[in-house]
């Protein structure tokens, strides 16, 4: 099953747009926990096995492994997400963008030695840096188009010429490409953050109903839910992953962390079930 059939059954069974963000920081883990030997595949593995009813997806970030020297532990981790929790995709953070063989490399690295079922990529080198992505029809292409943080507009609110007609901002040219130049095989998703919700709007006004927009931002970085919902859903109410990292993995640091993770969970989807 392609990854976008995968989150469309996953926003339908479990009633629920979120995204939980797996960014381990063991300083943060129960002290319990800490020392343990395989602290950052148990922890990781708690938290999906609390939540994996509760989200439409999870989305491990790779610099938060790679950097604990826990890239076996990733590998394990969406391992146990596949064979456990069948039905929820995983998405890799990585925010790749090269050209040539080490895009393609890149491309192997996601899907073929992570087994993710989409990856998170930069758009700045254009087309080619993207190819290899797209033309894995079954896993997803979640393109950088308006993030969530106060330096996206050093770049991404610049105002270019573009085939849209006229002049608009190099996010919104993002948004076009995606939706009518690369989508060919229908896997593409953007990524725009919730601290942008007239920007959000933009977006899916350019792109329509069909294409997902994962939204980070809301939660530690302070972006709206009712806003983020009523700016970025489609016709169905649904076409949004909202993801969640800090707020939910970290919503207690005692023996309780896997309780307390659920709840924070299920409150956020139930915020946004609210709005939809």
């Amino acid at each position: 099953m392609t990854f976008i059939r995968q989150l469309q059954h996953a926003w339908e069974r479990n009633r629920s747009l979120v995204c939980v963000g797996l960014d381990p920081e063991p300083a943060r883990f129960p002290a319990a926990l800490r020392d343990q030997p395989d602290a950052i595949f148990d922890f990781c593995r708690a938290i999906v096995d609390a939540t994996a009813d509760q989200v439409c997806c999870f989305k491990p970030q790779i610099a938060h492994f790679a950097a604990l020297r826990a890239e076996g532990a990733l590998e394990r981790l969406i391992a146990h997400i596949h064979a456990h929790h069948p039905g929820v995709p995983v998405i890799l953070d990585a925010k790749r963008g090269d050209i040539g063989s080490t895009a393609r490399h890149y491309a192997v690295e996601a899907f073929d030695r992570y087994g993710a079922d989409a990856v998170t990529l930069n758009p700045y080198l254009g087309r080619d840096a993207l190819q290899p992505f797209l033309d894995r029809a079954d896993k997803g292409a979640i393109i950088l188009c308006h993030t969530s943080n106060p330096g996206a507009k050093d770049l991404q609110e610049l105002v270019v010429s573009d085939q849209i007609g006229g002049s608009h901002k190099l996010y919104q040219h993002v948004a076009h490409l995606a939706a009518h130049d690369w989508n060919a095989n229908g896997n593409c998703a953007l990524v725009i953050g919730a601290t942008y919700p007239q920007e959000l709007a933009d977006v899916r006004r350019l792109v329509g109903d069909a294409m997902p927009l994962l939204i980070p931002g809301v939660g530690a970085q302070g972006g709206d839910v009712a806003a983020a919902v009523h700016n970025g859903k489609n016709s169905a109410g649904t076409g949004l992953i909202v993801s969640s990292s800090r707020a939910i993995l970290y919503a207690s640091a005692d023996v309780d962390f896997t309780n307390a993770a659920r709840r924070a969970a299920q409150a956020l989807r139930d915020e946004i079930n609210r709005y939809r």
